[in-house]
């Protein structure tokens, strides 16, 4: 079977629609260009012109020492080391918590499960404004005020969008599976480790890369609770190099470019993945 008939398209089509892709792209791409644009330029070619022209974006010569010299000036590594831990430990403890609470929604039969999902999916529409002063009085009052804690440790009490996904997921999945398991004599443990959990990847994987770009971009969390600069996040370092470095735009372009890279190489290795997980969450 030929790729036109599996999918009802001719090679003209297909040409069109990935122009039309292609096209529709170019705004949402331009800022990115231009950020690398700009941290490859001097001042002068900065403000050489005011008009943003296609010649424009591609500046000659390059300036490459605007990279190194941004990285002098922000202690880029330190910030990559806090920024990391908090997201490995964000995503390890939102991923683990919400997949624990919806296989409870989704295959466990208890009184008041449609009652207490629909008051999870509720919380949803509360915004963290709202809670943003009695949280911040609480994780005071505990001391933990300065330090890590109030970042990481309510990533470990579930979120609720994370748990709507999987349990959407989940229930794609048949029970017959995990009927016969429990007649098996296996636990509800056991079922979710060994059974769920394996079948679950896209939609685990999907969870994961949302909670880690959220504490990558991050920056009002730290803003509000941290106090040391040794534990500056790089969102956090970012806004720093702005308050002292903000007239070298090149050097803050660069900044930002260096910001951002990591983001996009781990969309790119995660894509398969990532559209899987979306697609198949939403299929029930």
């Amino acid at each position: 079977m030929t790729s036109e008939r599996r999918t009802g398209l001719t090679p003209m089509t297909k040409v069109a629609i990935y122009a039309a892709l292609i096209m529709l792209s170019i705004p949402a791409l331009l800022p990115l260009l231009w950020m690398v644009s700009t941290s490859l330029k001097t001042n002068t070619q900065i403000f050489g012109s005011g008009e943003l022209t296609v010649k424009s974006l591609f500046p000659a010569p390059l300036d490459t020492q605007n990279y190194p010299a941004a990285l002098h000036n922000m202690p880029f590594l330190l910030y990559l080391r806090n920024t990391l831990l908090l997201c490995i430990t964000t995503v390890i403890g939102a991923v683990v918590s919400s997949a624990v609470v919806a296989y409870g929604f989704s295959k466990i039969e208890f009184p008041g499960r449609g009652a207490l999902f629909g008051i999870m999916i509720a919380t949803m529409a509360l915004p963290g404004q709202v809670t943003m002063i009695p949280v911040f009085s609480l994780f005071r009052s505990l001391g933990w005020y300065g330090s890590y804690l109030p970042l990481i440790v309510p990533a470990f009490t579930a979120s609720a969008y994370y748990v709507f996904l999987l349990t959407q997921f989940f229930r794609t999945l048949p029970d017959e599976m995990s009927e016969a398991a429990r007649v098996d004599g296996a636990t509800e443990w056991t079922i979710f480790l060994r059974l769920v959990l394996p079948l679950s990847k896209p939609a685990l994987a999907t969870c994961a890369l949302f909670q880690f770009i959220g504490t990558w971009n991050d920056f009002l969390g730290p803003l509000l609770y941290l106090n040391d600069p040794a534990k500056y996040t790089l969102a956090y370092g970012l806004q720093q190099f702005v308050s002292h470095y903000g007239g070298f735009f090149a050097q803050l372009m660069a900044a930002s470019t260096i910001f951002t890279i990591p983001i996009i190489i781990l969309f790119f290795f995660a894509q398969k993945t990532f559209i899987q997980g979306i697609s198949t969450t939403g299929s029930k």
